[in-house]
């Protein structure tokens, strides 16, 4: 007499149960009828396996695509099946019926399904592979960002996304009702990563940060995902740009091991190592465009056009289209950023990922006197800082680091056109449902 089945068996498990009887669960994922016998592939979290029952009794069940259903049957060894092996079933529980009008089906081409729809019906989308892959992959970047730290003697913090203002200046915040007072959501980390170096040295945090930005475009977003790193004792902005060469090789390398078939559907090579990737100053940078594309339009930034120019030439020069720029000019960057050099330049970069910024980053100033001197130079009172500025009296190391935006990673990593497929609800200027 067999014994009762009680465990729910995953579909990547059923090929280790050939000759025994499994319990699954999942979504009806396709639908096929030869004759006298139907085939059901059932599709859950872990891949999909096939399962083999009489057209009479599928008609009796009256299954469809994206029903929800429990199925009991025997594994069988069948190396005609994509899995190896088939489940011949004995009995179908559904536990949910689908609507009968879906917009798409999860086994669909979703290259024909417009972004608007996707979104719309994300739970749906998420479950056809070209989507669900585009989360699976940014979850392993999430994975292997923390992994990479905590090897590396980081303390991971978690700090408040309500603050009484901006970290740079008043700008671009989203306001809120805090009690009878006004507050605000953080655009940036960055003040409480300065005082975890005070008191831990090294720390990242992973987290949303919002930007009340009024940009439509494909590459912004009012509120997406940062991953923030500060770490003390530094010489100066190279200590940071090294650590993020060797943060983004051991996270690379770790995606191209776990990850290879899913990137090569996105993309023709596996990720670089970053290990190689140049520093260029950014008045050399303004002079290339100048000279490689006839550019004298820009001043104290980069366009999108200049960042993808610049890409270009480092891929021609290296061999991979990344650049970190460094020496943006001091006035264009936030108060608390290290001076380079006596002549206007800032300790601050950019990392520029095949034609698109990733990364912010530099040395930050670490004595109160000077932070004093850099907000009054922006005739900016102290007095309005002083919470943060007395940390600075606790004894603060140089220190600096920088933040990568998840999303914009993920779509570098996959090669998506638009930011807005990174994410699971977008929020932008004009998006705040579902």
């Amino acid at each position: 007499m067999a014994a009762t089945v009680t465990r729910r068996i995953f579909a990547e498990e059923v090929f280790d149960r050939v000759g025994e009887e499994v319990r699954l669960k999942g979504w009806v994922y396709h639908l096929r009828v030869l004759g006298k016998t139907a085939f059901i592939i059932l599709r859950d979290c872990t891949g999909e396996v096939q399962c083999v029952l009489a057209t009479e009794s599928l008609k009796e069940h009256r299954l469809k695509v994206e029903d929800v259903v429990e199925i009991r049957g025997a594994v069988r060894a069948e190396p005609r099946a994509r899995t190896g092996c088939e489940v011949d079933v004995s009995e179908i529980g559904v536990l949910n019926r689908a609507g009968q009008s879906l917009p798409f089906q999860s086994a669909a081409n979703v290259e024909s399904v417009g972004l608007e729809t996707l979104l719309q019906y994300r739970p749906l989308s998420l479950r056809t592979e070209a989507v669900g892959d585009i989360f699976r992959v940014q979850a392993a970047i999430l994975a292997a960002f923390r992994d990479a730290l905590n090897r590396r003697r980081f303390t991971e913090i978690a700090t408040s996304k309500i603050v009484s203002g901006g970290t740079e200046g008043g700008s671009n915040l989203f306001e809120i009702q805090y009690f009878d007072r006004v507050a605000y959501l953080a655009q940036s980390p960055q003040f409480y990563k300065e005082h975890g170096v005070a008191g831990l040295e090294r720390v990242y945090e992973t987290g949303h940060v919002y930007r009340a930005e009024p940009h439509a475009s494909s590459r912004h977003l009012t509120e997406y995902y940062s991953l923030d790193v500060e770490f003390g004792f530094i010489d100066g902005p190279e200590d940071v740009i090294q650590f993020e060469r060797e943060l983004l090789t051991d996270m690379f390398d770790s995606l191209n091991r776990n990850y290879p078939e899913v990137i090569r559907r996105y993309r023709e090579d596996l990720l670089p190592s970053m290990l190689g990737v140049p520093c260029w100053e950014f008045a050399a940078c303004l002079e290339m465009l100048r000279t490689d594309f006839g550019r004298t339009d820009l001043e104290d930034d980069l366009d999108p056009l200049a960042e993808r120019q610049l890409c270009e030439r480092a891929a021609r020069e290296s061999g991979v289209s990344a650049v970190f720029v460094l020496g943006f000019p001091l006035a264009a960057r936030p108060f608390y950023t290290a001076p380079r050099g006596s002549h206007g330049a800032a300790g601050s970069f950019d990392l520029l990922f095949q034609g698109l910024e990733i990364t912010t980053g530099g040395q930050r100033l670490h004595r109160r006197d000077d932070l004093e001197s850099a907000l009054r130079s922006r005739s900016i009172d102290p007095a309005n800082f002083e919470s943060h500025l007395a940390m600075f009296d606790l004894g603060m190391p140089p220190h600096g680091g920088f933040a990568i935006g998840l999303e914009r990673l993920t779509c570098q990593v996959l090669h998506l056109p638009n930011v807005r497929q990174a994410v699971l609800y977008p929020r932008d200027r004009y998006k705040i449902t579902p």
